[in-house]
């Protein structure tokens, strides 16, 4: 049986929680590989919404879950988050929950300097959330983060907050705010650490263990593709790596335990913040999409952006993380249109492209060659089987695999677990 790696291939919201949520009833651990508390997933499971940010979508059906060194953890939001969870009666203890202690953690400090910094860009804003993850990955490849494992030594901290605050006392001092107040710091750390150290392991160590033993293992991907730091439509990018690859390394597992690469993709597009954004429309369909598509952020409550299925941009992320198959989701949000469109290319300066180029202005002035199909007035809502599909949405379905060269897995036709047509099995490979 093999693992599964989850990722999205667009810029994300393309409805992973759904799928890693479907996914990991029959996984054995879900491990959460790269980013922070910047991402959302949506769990709707018996009726009831789950409303995750950090935690792995598995932590809701009781399946083994960790969060990988290659997150940026926030120990406040995570608190937060497992009371919420508690709350709606998830139980969470560290049988069932662990921590990498090599993860960095997200601190006071690195939220401010991310608000300062967009305050004042101006123009120039990339769109964060504004929860510090950048300033905190910033951090750890500058070798001045304070980790997990840290804080069981929090009397031993005095060098590291010298590098730490040597830098940062530097950066509020150019937007006219007070040095880092260490001893607050030193505080804070203090109060959140006996809560965070009960789930703290080296879990590269138990997932080997795991491995050995035969444990499927589902990896949970943050954000998208499109959104990678070194293949995304940059600067407009997260700070972090999220295709495939970075399982391995945001993990402590090796490359050849990823397995079956699943790439979860929207049947239409969607993206929240700034940056460029080929086929968005800025009409009726456009705000139809959305309506229908509820699309707004899990984490930011943001509006998203919707355009129409952009092939160009899926193919080169599945080729770029290497994707197995895909799960199409949100379907039926295309139900009742009379024609839809799928852009197949770009127009930029005369020439034609089968792929987005990589600088900002050239990716900004890129016009889309759309394809355009039959809709269908059937409804895809609920269904289960390609029995229950209208055949133009059998059609549209085929025409994006043979597009982005990638067969589909599966294809996901409500927020309801059950509502999945199963194609390709990706545990079963």
């Amino acid at each position: 049986m093999a693992n599964v790696t989850v990722i999205g291939a667009q810029w994300g919201d393309e409805g992973k929680g759904k799928i890693v949520d479907w996914l990991a009833s029959r996984a054995d651990v879900v491990v959460r590989f790269q980013g922070g508390h910047n991402a959302g997933h949506t769990l709707v499971v018996d009726g009831a919404v789950y409303k995750l940010s950090l935690l792995p979508s598995g932590i809701v059906r009781g399946t083994l879950s960790i969060i990988g060194n290659g997150v940026v953890l926030d120990p406040w939001a995570l608190q937060s988050e497992i009371t919420k969870l508690e709350g709606q009666g998830v139980k969470i203890s560290p049988e069932n929950f662990a921590i990498a202690d090599n993860c960095p953690l997200i601190l006071p400090i690195h939220r401010d300097l991310d608000g300062l910094r967009e305050a004042a860009a101006g123009s120039g804003k990339i769109g964060t959330t504004g929860r510090g993850i950048g300033p905190a990955y910033e951090d750890k490849v500058g070798r001045r983060a304070i980790r997990v494992c840290d804080l069981a030594h929090l009397d031993a901290l005095d060098q590291q907050l010298d590098r730490l605050c040597a830098h940062h006392d530097a950066l509020r001092a150019g937007f006219g705010e007070p040095p880092v107040d260490r001893a607050a710091l030193v505080a804070d750390l203090k109060a959140i650490a006996p809560f965070v150290l009960q789930y703290a392991q080296p879990v590269w160590n138990r997932l080997n263990k795991a491995k050995k033993a035969g444990a499927r293992i589902l990896f949970e991907g943050a954000q998208g593709v499109l959104l990678d730091v070194d293949h995304g439509t940059y600067p407009f990018v997260t700070s972090s790596n999220t295709v495939s690859g970075t399982a391995a390394s945001g993990s402590g597992l090796g490359p050849n335990a990823t397995g079956f690469v699943l790439g979860i993709v929207k049947a239409y597009t969607t993206r929240v913040g700034s940056g460029p954004f080929p086929t968005e429309l800025d009409d009726d369909i456009g705000q139809r999409l959305g309506e229908r598509g509820h699309e707004f952020g899990t984490v930011t409550g943001r509006k998203r952006r919707c355009g129409w299925f952009d092939a160009v941009l899926v193919r080169q992320s599945c080729a770029i993380s290497g994707v197995t198959g895909i799960a199409l989701t949100k379907v039926d949000v295309l139900d009742g249109l009379e024609t839809v469109k799928i852009c197949t290319g770009y127009r930029l300066g005369g020439k034609l492209y089968d792929y987005l180029p990589a600088h900002a202005a050239d990716q900004a002035a890129v016009e889309p060659v759309y394809e355009e199909m039959e809709g269908w007035q059937g409804t895809t809502a609920g269904a289960r089987s390609w029995a229950d599909l209208p055949a133009q949405a059998i059609k549209y379905i085929q025409r994006v695999q043979e597009l982005i060269e990638t067969p589909v897995a599966l294809v996901s036709t409500s927020p309801e677990r059950e509502d999945t047509i199963l194609v390709r099995d990706p545990f079963a490979d």
